[in-house]
């Protein structure tokens, strides 16, 4: 199965699993499945990475700083079928209502040059169809509108294009003869 990771999952991994992982037994899972590119950092992700809380992804997971490891996403373009999706279905309407035509336009080009539109992107051209759940994306992100931003956010547009998705804890609990035992200390 290859797992295309989203920001947020990677934020969450280094805020919230790695504290807790003292033999470094998920760290090194993880950079283990990065290295065989069972998991996949895509180059938007990597730039949203360096971003975000300080840049502590990079810093907490040290492997993704190899640029070999990085897939990029310049050739991914969506076809005339994604654009009308985009358009009519991906976007919340009170928002294409609201704006103006080029503020809409703005923000369809911002969107499609984002993090998420490209792991939608290369999970829709790097599938196989007779195998879709072979790549799945990991995301924390929720169907909630609560950012105001134009476009639905990942959960909702893979629900809507039928891609697997899953949060972090789903995926870690996929991981075949893997336990990470977690010690709580108290007083």
């Amino acid at each position: 199965m290859i797992v295309l990771l989203d920001t947020s999952s990677l934020l969450s991994l280094v805020r919230y699993y790695l504290p807790f992982d003292g033999n470094n037994i998920l760290l090194k899972y993880f950079e283990e499945n990065f290295l065989v590119k069972e998991f996949i950092i895509l180059d938007k992700v990597y730039e949203e990475s360096k971003h975000v809380s300080g840049g502590i992804i990079l810093e907490k997971l040290t492997i993704l700083k190899d640029k070999k490891l990085i897939i990029k996403t310049d050739n991914l373009l969506p076809d005339q079928k994604f654009f009308r999706r985009l358009e009519n279905e991906f976007c919340y309407s009170r928002w294409k209502k609201e704006l103006s035509t080029p503020q809409f336009e703005t923000r369809k080009t911002a969107y499609l040059n984002s993090a998420d539109c490209k792991l939608l992107l290369y999970w829709l051209q790097n599938t196989d169809i007779q195998n879709p759940n072979e790549m799945i994306i990991v995301t924390e992100e929720t169907e909630v509108d609560n950012d105001r931003k134009a476009f639905k956010k990942l959960p909702a547009i893979c629900n809507m294009l039928q891609i697997e998705h899953k949060t972090l804890p789903e995926l870690i609990s996929l991981f075949d003869n893997f336990k990470i035992n977690f010690t709580l200390l108290t007083k």
